[in-house]
């Protein structure tokens, strides 16, 4: 989180929405350990990474439709043995599972 407040105070001052994405959980062979997060603001930009790239789009996907009320705040996982997995890039043979919710400064 520490990486990416920087980014989080300036997205306040400018009076953005604010989602945030954290690892959870791994199973397997994951890219990034519990911990690591991300922020996604309502104009899709991005700080941090919860996957070290492979993944991050499809979380920029959910964290603008959770911004934009189309999905509610929870949990979200990404994994070797789901149809999408290699359509995001998810190809290290591991489960990912973050939380996303949005900033309540």
């Amino acid at each position: 989180m520490i990486e990416i407040l920087d980014d989080i105070d300036r997205w306040i001052a400018e009076g953005r929405r604010i989602a945030v994405a954290r690892v959870v959980d791994i199973e397997g062979s994951g890219p990034r350990e519990p911990g690591a997060a991300m922020a996604v603001n309502d104009e899709g930009e991005v700080a941090g990474s919860v996957s070290g790239g492979c993944v991050e789009g499809a979380v920029v996907s959910e964290a603008l439709q959770l911004l934009g009320g189309d999905r509610s705040a929870g949990g979200v996982t990404f994994g070797y043995s789901d149809d999408d997995a290699f359509a995001v890039g998810l190809t290290c043979g591991g489960t990912i599972h973050l939380f996303l919710e949005e900033l309540d400064w």
